[in-house]
């Protein structure tokens, strides 16, 4: 099998849009995959991250602050933006494309012989795992794909389980309230493990502190970003662990809750070695968080930027940023497509205070029609609305239209911004 068989086989298995579990809530498939294949799971540590918001950005920290201290560090994300190989990585390179199809091919093989069928994500998680056991990774970081008792990453038997947020997201799968979606998310807390609690509301906190973890720590309790400042190209700040304080840490994303998913993110980690890190580590490791699609500016002139926010939380966290922390002067262009209630989404994105609205369908089974986005647009108020069919042709037509001094903003969803990323490079300068 080579990589494009590949990937014709793993689109032959999609479900839920290669991005989470299968429409029955069981781990039944995944364990049978990983004990033919002798536990790949267990053959190093586990941090375990999940989420509303931020557990990607969360687990890129982590990995980088391990990789930082000298350890091999296998990474397994989801979902990607451009290239499925984006998913699994050591030490931030990406599985190569021949090693990406030998693995795929061994679950291919297995799938005969358990006489089980995988889903798309079930099939890139257990590659993970045997990829990681081949090349002996010293601890491996997972992000959870959807929620977490039932997603096929909760196979392993993390040392650390990290939740940074609770919101409303998912709902076909967990609600209809908070505290169920903050139970499913708890699902990943091990007996014996570490728990590292980003959620502050004291009810949902409460859910996790009766997961059963050995100890437990709670951002604004036990560990905060207590100054979280506007620095260029990033934020400037002050983390407080509940052993330590570093001072003045330079972080390259934008955004305030970044600040937050960095003060979880070393706190996961000191958690994992029981123990405070160097603060030389701690700068290194995070000056090297890049997070692609994720509030990235990708021009200046005009500013070109994407961001894969695809819920209201996260949409509102892109507004702030985009209006309070980059204050564009000249045209605000909007280019967005969404899988979500397009009138929530587009008042989380302030849609009307840009000065043009670009309406385009995200590219999946589940994508908004443009027509739909455009309607709830007009509805809220937006003056000056265009309709595109796909993602590429409104990049195309928002840039030619921009000019230097104008500010060009493409999100709603990760899809979006893996669709947008590509041709918005082309124009970057």
């Amino acid at each position: 099998m080579d990589y494009y068989a590949a990937l014709k086989y793993l689109d032959e298995h999609a479900s839920y849009l290669k991005t989470g579990r299968i429409d029955s809530p069981s781990l039944h498939v995944i364990e049978v995959f990983c004990e033919a294949m002798g536990d790949p799971q267990r053959a190093a540590p586990a941090i375990h991250v999940t989420g509303t918001n931020g557990k990607g950005s969360t687990a890129q920290m982590i990995s980088q602050l391990l990789t930082a201290t000298g350890l091999t560090v296998g990474t397994y994300a989801s979902p990607h933006l451009e290239r499925v190989n984006e998913r699994i990585s050591c030490n931030g390179e990406l599985i190569a494309d021949e090693e990406f199809a030998e693995q795929v091919a061994a679950i291919a093989e297995l799938e005969g012989l358990v006489g089980l069928r995988p889903s798309y994500f079930e099939i890139v998680t257990a590659a993970a795992f045997r990829w990681f056991a081949d090349i002996a990774v010293d601890v491996i970081v997972i992000e959870v794909g959807i929620l977490g008792r039932w997603d096929a990453t909760n196979v392993v038997d993390s040392i650390v389980a990290v939740v940074t947020n609770i919101g409303m997201d998912h709902n076909e799968f967990a609600g209809p309230t908070l505290e169920d979606i903050a139970r499913e998310k708890a699902g990943i807390i091990k007996p014996g493990s570490a728990a590292v609690i980003g959620e502050r509301r004291e009810d949902l906190v409460a859910i996790f502190e009766e997961a059963g973890a050995a100890t437990t720590f709670v951002r604004g309790k036990d560990f905060e970003a207590t100054s979280n400042a506007l620095a260029v190209g990033g934020r400037l700040l002050d983390l407080r662990t509940p052993t330590t304080i570093y001072p003045d840490v330079y972080l390259p994303l934008h955004g305030a809750h970044q600040g937050r998913n960095a003060a979880i993110a070393l706190t996961a980690v000191e958690t994992f070695f029981a123990a405070p890190l160097p603060e030389d580590v701690v700068n290194e490791g995070f000056a090297e968080v890049r997070m692609p699609g994720r509030f990235e500016v990708l021009g200046h002139q005009p500013l070109t930027i994407v961001d894969g926010a695809h819920n209201p939380a996260g949409a509102d966290n892109c507004a702030q940023v985009f209006f309070d922390d980059f204050q564009p002067d000249g045209r605000r262009l909007l280019i967005v497509g969404t899988l979500r209630d397009p009138a929530e989404m587009l008042a989380a994105f302030r849609a009307d205070e840009f000065d043009l609205v670009f309406a385009c369908t995200a590219p999946s089974p589940r994508g908004v029609q443009a027509i739909d986005v455009a309607a709830a647009a007009k509805q809220l108020g937006c003056d000056d609305v265009a309709t595109f069919d796909s993602v590429e042709e409104a990049c195309v037509r928002a840039m030619e239209y921009a000019d230097g001094d104008d500010a060009v903003l493409a999100t709603g969803s990760l899809y979006t911004a893996g669709a947008a990323r590509p041709v918005l490079q082309k124009y970057a300068n």
